[in-house]
């Protein structure tokens, strides 16, 4: 039985506002609401149907959805996930968009989900897509709004015996040194063409006014600096939302925790200089307001385009353009732009808490061992090369809420790690745990070398603020030994531990799929929120 792509009949749709407030419309499906597609509101159709009696299960943690299901499919629907994740990405119709996703032009081998999927804008979170760059497009919705929203993690020489005596100083220090919060200002005050280096250069741009470490470099994904960036493909409305936020955390999920290795799985950690008991410090932001305006900005220029490039879509929010046009080569130029900007942010807020240890433990920040483990973005589109049915293909690898998990074979992993992988940095909650993973070269086979992000969502943020009291979970996170520094408590509720799932559970999954293994788990002592 196929389900039909589109069909005129009358259905709920339940939507949010911009501020969050759930909105019931009734229109035919297929029709598209002028406010959907302006941004202000996002849209699921409510209705009877499950995929789930369409999957097929290929072992424990790899389930298909084949191409047949629905008219239109290029490819089927690859879901690396246990029973009761896929039954609950069904539930949230995050499924339906894996399916939505097979739709696109130069798409190959499948449209895949990580087990940490949940319903997104237009490709699910979680999910990978690898498009053929001579025949397929590119779609900001398959990179996010959080451009090159990405996790770092700086290693220590410090035990846990060494800083516990401190931490409330240290976290008080780390407070008033790195910026945090909607809409914050940073401290660095840059210039137009300062800014401008940036977007092109990324890292090393940032390390020209002596912010960084050098050695860093080797420690990025791209070794700091996205390639084919273009300052003048992005807008001015989009460099003004971004021109003062370099060095700073931002809010939502955007977090800075000071992080105790608690259990290593194997001798990898070794080459990774992780140890048990080690004091690391994960900082997790992006692009900030300058990605989010890129990515408006391409949607609404895409969409316009839509009928010219001949592109049928089951959902607009999938808006994309050939890769070799005016807007895709406009939006990949931008796109560099905000993931360099994002590198220099997140190697800006590493100067800050090198500077916050130095402060509290009276020495330099070289002797207390802060190295940077890895920096690894999970919103991007990467061109990449990758083997398709026996031969070498150019692809343009949409992770939205994915991670890169090459393995040590790879060209891209850093010379130090190719014994061992590519690090893959996943955090969880603020209440469990956070896990370093390698790539594996079966990742490459399975899912173009990709993994999971981090935990997923369980619980929308506007549900988690009315049912959880952010100073009760403040008190409840200290009661367990995690001192919390938050902007707001109503933005701590918003990321409570039970608005996750548990990350322990995703990994596994992933490792037991093959796309990634545990090197090493960390728990959190501290947390800074935006």
């Amino acid at each position: 039985m196929k389900i039909p792509t589109r069909g005129w009949f009358w259905a709920r749709t339940l939507c949010w506002s911009a501020k969050g407030l759930p909105l019931l419309l009734h229109g035919p499906i297929g029709y598209k609401i002028r406010l959907v597609e302006c941004g202000w509101l996002r849209s699921r159709t409510v209705s009877e149907m499950s995929y789930l009696q369409y999957v097929k299960k290929i072992n424990e943690f790899v389930w298909e959805i084949p191409a047949g299901v629905r008219e239109g499919m290029r490819v089927s629907g690859i879901i690396f996930a246990n029973r009761r994740l896929l039954e609950a990405a069904d539930r949230d119709r995050a499924l339906e968009q894996v399916v939505n996703v097979s739709f696109l032009p130069g798409i190959v081998r499948a449209s895949l989900a990580m087990p940490d999927i949940h319903w997104g804008y237009g490709f699910p979170i979680g999910g990978v897509a690898a498009i053929d760059v001579q025949e397929g497009v590119v779609s900001p919705g398959g990179v996010g709004y959080d451009i090159s929203c990405g996790v770092r993690l700086v290693k220590t020489n410090l035990d846990r015996s060494e800083v516990a005596p401190r931490m409330e100083e240290l976290l008080a220090n780390l407070s008033a040194t790195v910026p945090k919060g909607l809409g914050t200002r940073g401290r660095l005050v840059l210039s137009r063409k300062e800014i401008e280096e940036i977007m092109k250069k990324g890292v090393p741009a940032l390390l020209a006014k002596g912010v960084g470490w050098e050695e860093d470099l080797q420690f990025i994904e791209e070794e700091g600096a996205y390639p084919g960036a273009d300052p003048s493909k992005v807008s001015e409305r989009a460099f003004q939302r971004g021109k003062d936020q370099v060095g700073t955390l931002g809010s939502g999920n955007h977090f800075l925790e000071i992080q105790e290795v608690e259990q290593v799985y194997s001798d990898k950690a070794k080459t990774l200089g992780l140890f048990p008991g080690q004091i690391v410090v994960m900082i997790h932001s992006g692009s900030r307001g300058m990605g989010h305006q890129i990515c408006t900005d391409y949607i609404k220029r895409m969409g316009e385009k839509l009928a010219k490039y001949h592109i049928d879509l089951p959902d607009r929010q999938l808006v994309c353009a050939p890769v070799d046009s005016p807007e895709g080569r406009d939006y990949m130029a931008a796109m560099a732009c905000a993931s360099n900007f994002a590198l220099a942010n997140r190697e800006a807020m590493t100067q800050w808490v090198r500077e916050g240890f130095e402060r509290v433990f009276h020495a330099g920040a070289k002797k207390l061992g802060m190295e940077l483990l890895y920096d690894i973005s999970h919103n991007v589109a990467k061109l990449e090369t990758h083997e398709v049915n026996g031969k070498s293909v150019k692809l343009l690898v949409h992770r939205k809420g994915a991670t890169r998990a090459f393995p040590g074979s790879r060209s891209e992993t850093p010379q130090p790690y190719r014994e061992v992988g590519q690090p893959v940095i996943i955090p969880g909650d603020m209440g469990r745990y956070s896990y370093v993973l390698v790539g594996t070269e079966e990742s490459l086979k399975m899912s173009f070398g990709s993994t999971c992000h981090g935990a997923g969502r369980t619980m929308s943020r506007s549900a988690a603020k009315k049912s959880i009291k952010g100073n009760e979970l403040k008190e409840r996170l200290q009661g367990a030994g995690i001192l919390v520094d938050a902007a707001t408590l109503s933005g701590l509720a918003e990321e409570a531990p039970e608005a996750y799932k548990d990350v322990s559970e995703i990994v596994e999954i992933c490792e037991g799929a093959g796309l990634s293994e545990r090197v090493a788990r960390a728990r959190p002592l501290a947390v800074l929120k935006g």
